[in-house]
C-alpha cells in the first residue's frame, strides 16, 4: 500500500514543500533571487500539536529533532509570537513538533512547520484574522511561509511569496530520497555561476502523466548544478532514483541536497523505496496532497 496515512494521525500536518522545477529568474536590488516554480505537497511531513498554557513553550521530539535542540528560538515559536502580536493576545500554548523531515534539505521542513503553526494556533486561540493578513505574517517569517500556509499546488513567483493558481496536475505518486547531508541555502546560491533562466510558460492543465513529464523536461532545477558540487551525494541518489522501476522524472527539490522521482502511481512509487534505502539515506514513497484538482488524500 501506498504510504499515505500521514494525513490521518492527529495533529496539525507540515507537510514537505517539493519543487517540481526552480528557475531563478532574476536577482532583486537588495540580493534576494527572483524564482519561478512548482510547488506541490507530497503526503509526508512534519507534525505540530498545540494544547491550552500559561507560557509559551516548545518540545521537540521525532527522528531529526535532535538536529533543532541547540536552536534557542525555532521557527515554529517565532510564527506563533508573530501571529500574538498581530492578534493582539498573548502567546501561550503547549506545543510538541514531531520532526520527521531532515534538516536543511531543500524541502521547506522549517517553513511548513511555521506554517503549520499559524493554522494550529489561529483555532486554539480562536482568532479570525483575514486571509491576507495570515499571508502577510507568513511571508514576515521566510519566503516559502506562504505557501506552506496554503500546503496546496501553486505557482510561486517573486522571492517564492507571490502565489498564483497552478495548473490541474495528474494524480501521480512521488519518492523523496535524502542522503543524509544538511546543504545551506545560501552556500548554493553563492556556488552558483550560471545567469538567469525565464520564466516556464505554464499550460492551464496537464491530460496525463506524459504530458506533465514532457514538460518538466523542458525545465529544470537551477541550483541543482552547484548543489552538486558542494555535495557530489545529491549525483549518487539521482542516479539511484532515476534507476528506481516506474521512475518517469528524477530531480533534486529546492537548494538540495532531497531529490524526487515522479511515478505514476503512487503504489509505484511506494513499491520503488524497497530498491532506494541505503545506510544513512532517508526514504519516502507515496501519493501528493492538496492537488488543486481536488484529488486531496484523505
Amino acid at each position: 500500500m501506498p504510504q499515505d496515512s500521514f494525513a490521518t494521525h492527529a495533529g496539525e500536518p507540515a507537510r514537505a514543500k517539493v519543487n517540481l522545477y526552480l528557475h531563478v529568474v532574476g536577482r532583486r536590488a537588495d540580493g534576494y533571487h527572483l524564482l519561478d516554480s512548482l510547488a506541490v505537497f507530497p503526503n509526508i511531513g512534519d507534525r505540530l500539536t498545540a494544547e491550552p498554557a500559561d507560557d509559551l513553550s516548545l518540545l521537540l521530539k521525532g527522528p531529526f529533532a535532535p538536529g533543532l535542540v541547540a536552536e534557542p528560538d525555532n521557527l515554529v515559536l517565532r510564527a506563533a509570537r508573530a501571529l500574538a502580536q498581530a492578534a493582539g493576545t498573548a502567546p501561550r500554548a503547549r506545543m510538541v513538533l514531531e520532526k520527521n523531515l531532515p534538516i536543511a534539505s531543500g524541502i521547506g521542513g522549517g517553513s511548513a512547520d511555521a506554517a503549520a503553526a499559524l493554522r494550529l494556533l489561529a483555532r486554539l486561540w480562536r482568532l479570525s484574522l483575514p486571509d491576507a493578513e495570515m499571508r502577510q505574517i507568513a511571508a514576515g517569517l521566510g519566503a516559502d511561509v506562504p505557501v506552506c500556509l496554503a500546503q496546496h499546488t501553486a505557482h510561486m513567483g517573486g522571492i517564492g511569496e507571490v502565489l498564483t493558481t497552478a495548473p490541474l496536475l495528474p494524480e501521480c505518486g512521488m519518492v523523496l530520497v535524502n542522503p543524509g547531508v544538511a546543504v545551506s541555502t545560501p552556500a548554493v546560491f553563492r556556488a552558483r555561476q550560471a545567469g538567469f533562466s525565464p520564466p516556464a510558460t505554464l499550460p492551464p492543465a496537464f491530460a496525463g502523466m506524459a504530458e506533465l513529464t514532457t514538460f518538466l523536461s523542458g525545465t529544470r532545477n537551477d541550483l541543482e548544478p552547484p548543489a552538486r558540487s558542494l555535495a557530489p551525494a545529491i549525483g549518487v541518489v539521482l542516479d539511484a532514483i532515476a534507476q528506481a522501476p516506474g521512475c518517469l522524472l528524477a530531480r533534486m527539490s529546492g537548494s538540495g541536497a532531497t531529490c524526487f522521482g515522479l511515478f505514476g502511481s503512487a503504489e509505484t512509487a511506494s513499491a520503488a523505496t524497497a530498491g532506494l534505502r541505503r545506510p544513512g539515506w532517508w526514504v519516502w514513497g507515496g501519493a501528493l496532497a492538496g492537488l488543486p484538482h481536488g484529488a486531496d488524500s484523505p
